[in-house]
């Protein structure tokens, strides 16, 4: 039986707000889990090494990058990729063009790493803007939102592309047979909307390669009225850190309610088990970060303040994407809005 091809994913190690020590924690965890990853650690090599020094690893299956330079949040995104060639995010960026990685990994700066894949991984032909799409919990199971982060002015065409990107990651990654999309509105009736949701609104009724289920309202998001949530970046952002500070504040409030006196905090031992599992399913840790659609290889961007495990899950959503052939799978089925019917197709 012939072997497995091994998914080579460069991860970031300096960039976030625990870096170096999650990443590395992260990465060993993953290779732990699964003899098919190797990760290629781009770092300042005497610190990555460090923290490796504290794990037992299989050593075949990570690799460290020596990388003196670091981008920093503060750093202008497009100046600090035109002049920082030495940093860990450019030289993995650059790592994942050359193909000597299957996907790239980084926690760092937002602007820089969203600057850096449209300009240095690139994008597939035909494919407008590349979008970052983020899987998030709700009563029925997973939901994607795209875009959350990367465009935050759009036109009615990319929002079609959006959603037909976000269709086929959902099927394919996460596992959602025949998607519903959903574009977020201020209301559920066809004529309600700004100009954007308006203009986009026909474009993607009209588009027989997604399930388009009409307009969802934001509060329909969390009760998964739709599989793929459709936005530009500034509406998917606000959204994203209402639901992340609304869950916090809830999981607090919860805590303090059931150490509050003797008999609460009896019912938390009693319910302890039940509370930890339902808590679990309404985290994204699982899903790793926000994967970079568009793009002609992969690109995904965890929170900043990511956990190790938060990596781990991040690397092991690269080899599933990978394997998937999901850059293949928007290559050959996304419409060019500028070639009339025919489908995008991915650059040499």
């Amino acid at each position: 039986m012939e072997e497995r091809r091994k998914t080579i994913v460069a991860l970031d190690a300096m960039g976030g707000d625990f870096a170096p020590a999650q990443q590395v924690k992260g990465a060993v965890d993953a290779v732990c889990e699964n003899k098919n990853i190797v990760v290629k650690l781009f770092g300042i090599e005497e610190q990555v090494r460090a923290e490796l020094a504290k794990y037992s690893y299989p050593e075949e299956q990570i690799e460290v990058i020596h990388t003196p330079t670091v981008i920093e949040t503060a750093d202008p995104p497009v100046l600090a990729i035109k002049t920082k060639k030495d940093s860990s995010m450019v030289r993995g960026l650059f790592s994942v063009r050359n193909k000597e990685a299957d996907a790239f990994i980084s926690c760092g700066c937002t602007g820089a790493l969203l600057v850096g894949g449209q300009t240095i991984v690139g994008r597939i032909r035909g494919i407008q803007r590349g979008a970052l799409a983020f899987v998030m919990p709700s009563l029925k199971g997973p939901v994607l939102m795209i875009d959350c982060g990367a465009n935050a002015d759009a036109r009615p065409e990319m929002l079609l592309q959006f959603a037909q990107m976000g269709s086929i990651y959902m099927e394919h990654i996460v596992g959602v047979a025949n998607p519903k999309v959903g574009i977020v509105n201020i209301g559920e009736e066809e004529e309600k909307g700004n100009l954007l949701v308006k203009e986009t609104f026909p474009l993607l009724k009209a588009c027989d390669s997604i399930n388009f289920v009409g307009s969802v309202e934001s509060r329909g998001i969390p009760e998964g009225e739709v599989d793929v949530v459709v936005c530009d970046a500034f509406v998917g952002n606000v959204i994203l850190k209402m639901y992340e500070g609304v869950s916090t504040a809830l999981i607090h409030k919860i805590k303090d309610v059931l150490m509050s006196s003797t008999k609460t905090k009896i019912g938390a031992l009693l319910i302890k088990s039940d509370l930890k599992n339902m808590l679990k399913d309404f985290s994204s840790d699982a899903y790793g970060g926000a994967p970079m659609l568009g793009l002609k290889n992969l690109v995904v961007k965890p929170h900043g303040n990511s956990s190790a495990a938060v990596i781990k899950n991040a690397i092991l959503q690269c080899e599933a994407f990978v394997a998937a052939d999901i850059v293949g799978k928007i290559a050959e089925n996304i419409t060019d809005p500028k070639a009339g019917s025919q489908p995008a197709k991915q650059e040499e």
